[in-house]
């Protein structure tokens, strides 16, 4: 499974940006897609995950309320909606895909977008 993302930037705090991330290859065997961050000298840490059906949906604490995690099957993409950005959102916005069986699972990743948020 290959995942690119786009949609990352600049913008002022109180704004609002669109990430996209597109899988390639073995999706059928994605389990669960997501969003992760990583901000300088920080651990990357997870943002929002959706399971393939839509049916579970998670959010970190500091994003709720603020960002929406959405997908197309068809289309194998999943969005991530960031309103009200804070400065703190700044990081580099990785994809992720948990791909293969429930008892072996391997964690795919894209290559990050910039979102740098100006206070």
């Amino acid at each position: 499974v290959h995942l690119v993302e786009s949609g990352g930037g600049l913008v002022q705090a109180g704004g609002s940006l669109r990430l996209s991330c597109v899988a390639s290859g073995s999706t059928f065997s994605i389990q669960v897609m997501g969003w992760y961050r990583q901000a300088p000298g920080k651990q990357r840490e997870m943002v929002a995950t959706i399971t393939t059906d839509g049916e579970y949906i998670n959010y970190a604490d500091s994003v709720k309320g603020r960002f929406t995690i959405s997908g197309d099957n068809a289309k194998n993409t999943i969005f991530l909606q960031m309103d009200k950005l804070e400065p703190e959102d700044t990081a580099i916005y990785y994809c992720n895909a948990f791909v293969g069986p429930s008892s072996s699972m391997m964690a795919r990743w894209g290559q990050g977008t910039q979102v740098t948020v100006s206070s």
